[in-house]
């Protein structure tokens, strides 16, 4: 089992911090049950609905009408003989997908191998196209424990936006931009009051359409997007746990609101969010998010008013175990038709990201967990399919206690209790996902025209930086870390000797000579330097006049901010890094006096 600590700041620590209520709160991250059709007996499920996908072939009666679908199902459990073995067996239909498809389910659970065999008697009527069973999926967070802050700052536990190594380059990235004006549609366990977050959160939407579920007295979809809970206190349902309230963190992550001199920071709190109820007890159908993914984009979808606020961006810190379905599959190519980009999380399993979906679907973004050191977070899936690496977390990672993702949260440990001002810390790929939509926000927000979906993702993969920890070739995570401050550079140009894409390339043990310069100049060098690196060092010799040499890990150095500095009177200036990074070192030659024909070098073994 895992565990979550979080704090709630008393009603006065909205204008000053005052000492904290801590409340301890458990929560399992609860395993993805999947329906297939595997020659082997396994439990069925003992709650909520066993329920089918079916697609009817264009042209024929059953694709438009729902009484003849209904009939066709009805013909097929007949025929597949479980009624004989399964007395008072039958079949119901539930409704028409955005896709065309209808979903039916049989009146009780089924085990894997009769559930094979009405599988197998559907596919052979002429009528079907497909049929697929509604699998399950959960959310990708991993709840662990935090330490619970004396002072509830961003910048003292919200690392991923701030670490020169493992963050995202938070500041450099809001002094251009902060997402307004961008819709960024949240697809999880829907939102709890929260004075944090509140003002930015649209109605949305409830998709969930089983009232095991939702938690609701209803199967029927409803306006809002309300948290329920997802607690579950029957380990023959799908395991025990205290509700995760993840579509609040996760929410918290794209657009907590800052500047309000309480609580903490979102990446794009200058954007709103739809918050989308896709999962509760249990997880969630695909079904219901497959409607879910048409409908945030301003698609239709039978039975639900059309979406007022259609998004920009989809967030999906959600999964499960097998390759992506036909049915997901439309509905994002659905969503990306209409603009949408739409921004999935790996998964948690350490295992290829290929073998999950929708991590597994076309026109995804797909985001893998990295950790304070910018390395791969222990859980995270990986692959070829892994787009780009962003910040997860994790337990006491690399000697940092507060090393998860920091964000609102409610402490209720089953239905949330209202208007908590609770701030906890997660870990996972769920974690990560949120800062790639918050940034496609951020980028969306000052483009000079809204970008594609292929062009946010060529942006986001031609702007990360490099891992830097070594990847091993086993386990890939993408083209690199996420850079939001290069992302929104890439729309609109860095101006003046600051900006990392005006740095000259420095190779190692490769001298840069006759570098000239007036007095006050600044002539800005890189390396990407590899992990295995030892004996790193950068010295200038030669020539005339006077330089100071600054050197920093990660970002620019200026005269006021750097790591390392060697200010001797004349040219021979020497910085030595006695245990070096792998990743990018960013050099400064300061011309103290005017300065001509200084040699720059890099070395390292």
């Amino acid at each position: 089992m895992t565990s979550r600590l979080s704090y709630r700041l008393g009603a006065c620590a909205l204008a000053a911090a005052v000492s904290l209520a801590v409340t301890a709160v458990a929560s399992d991250v609860v395993s993805n049950r999947v329906h297939d059709a595997t020659p082997t007996k396994t439990a069925a499920p003992a709650a909520g609905q066993v329920r089918y996908i079916v697609r009817y072939r264009t042209g024929t009666l059953q694709r438009t009408s729902a009484t003849q679908a209904l009939a066709t199902a009805n013909a097929a459990l007949v025929r597949s003989g479980l009624v004989t073995s399964h007395p008072g067996l039958s079949m119901r239909y539930l409704r028409r997908l955005a896709n065309g498809a209808d979903l039916v389910s049989v009146s009780r659970p089924l085990d894997s191998v009769d559930s094979a065999t009405l599988l197998r008697t559907f596919a052979v009527d002429a009528s079907v196209q497909s049929v697929t069973p509604d699998r399950r999926f959960v959310h990708t967070g991993l709840v662990g424990p935090t330490m619970v802050p004396n002072d509830p700052q961003s910048t003292a536990y919200q690392w991923h936006f701030y670490n020169s190594v493992g963050g995202v380059y938070a500041p450099a990235a809001w002094d251009k931009a902060n997402g307004a004006g961008v819709i960024v549609a949240d697809l999880d366990t829907g939102v709890t009051d929260h004075p944090d977050l509140n003002a930015n959160v649209l109605e949305g939407y409830d998709f969930i359409s089983d009232s095991f579920v939702s938690r609701r007295p209803t199967n029927e979809r409803v306006p809002g997007a309300h948290d329920y809970g997802d607690w579950n206190d029957d380990w023959s349902q799908c395991g025990v746990g205290n509700s995760s309230f993840h579509g609040t963190h996760t929410a918290g992550t794209i657009a907590e609101v800052s500047n309000n001199g309480i609580g903490m920071a979102g990446l794009a709190h200058g954007a709103k969010i739809l918050p989308v109820r896709v999962l509760g007890r249990c997880g969630g159908y695909m079904s219901d998010i497959a409607d879910a993914i048409v409908w945030a984009s301003g698609g239709s979808v039978p039975g639900v008013p059309a979406n007022p606020n259609p998004a920009e961006v989809i967030n999906m810190s959600l999964g499960g175990e097998g390759v992506c379905d036909d049915v997901m599959q439309a509905a994002i190519d659905t969503a990306v038709a209409n603009g949408t980009t739409v921004v999935v999380s790996a998964g948690n399993s350490n295992d290829n990201t290929a073998n999950y979906a929708p991590a597994s679907c076309n026109n995804v973004i797909n985001v893998g967990a990295s950790r304070v050191t910018g390395g791969k977070a222990y859980y995270s899936n990986f692959g070829k399919r892994v787009d780009i690496s962003a910040p997860g977390g994790g337990a006491g990672q690399d000697g940092v206690p507060n090393g998860y993702v920091w964000q609102t949260i409610n402490d209720s440990m089953t239905a949330p209790e209202a208007g908590q001002p609770v701030y906890g810390g997660m870990a996972g790929t769920s974690m990560a996902a949120p800062h790639v939509s918050a940034t496609v926000a951020l980028l969306q927000s000052i483009a000079p025209r809204p970008l594609t979906p292929a062009e946010v993702e060529a942006r986001l993969k031609a702007t990360a930086r490099a891992f830097p920890v070594a990847i091993p070739s086993d386990t890939p995570m993408g083209v690199g870390l996420l850079n939001a401050k290069a992302v929104i550079e890439s729309v609109i140009p860095c101006q003046g000797a600051d900006c990392e894409s005006n740095a000259r390339p420095l190779a190692n043990k490769t001298p840069a000579k006759g570098l000239a310069g007036a007095v006050g100049a600044q002539l800005m060098y890189a390396i990407n330097v590899p992990v295995t690196a030892t004996n790193l060092s950068f010295l200038t010799y030669g020539g005339t006049g006077d330089v100071t040499l600054l050197v920093r890990y990660g970002q620019v150095p200026t005269t006021a901010a750097y790591d390392v500095s060697s200010a001797r009177p004349g040219n021979n200036e020497t910085v030595r890094i006695p245990v070096a990074r792998g990743g990018m070192y960013y050099v400064k030659v300061v011309g103290a006096k005017a300065f001509t024909g200084v040699t720059l070098e890099a070395r390292h073994d």
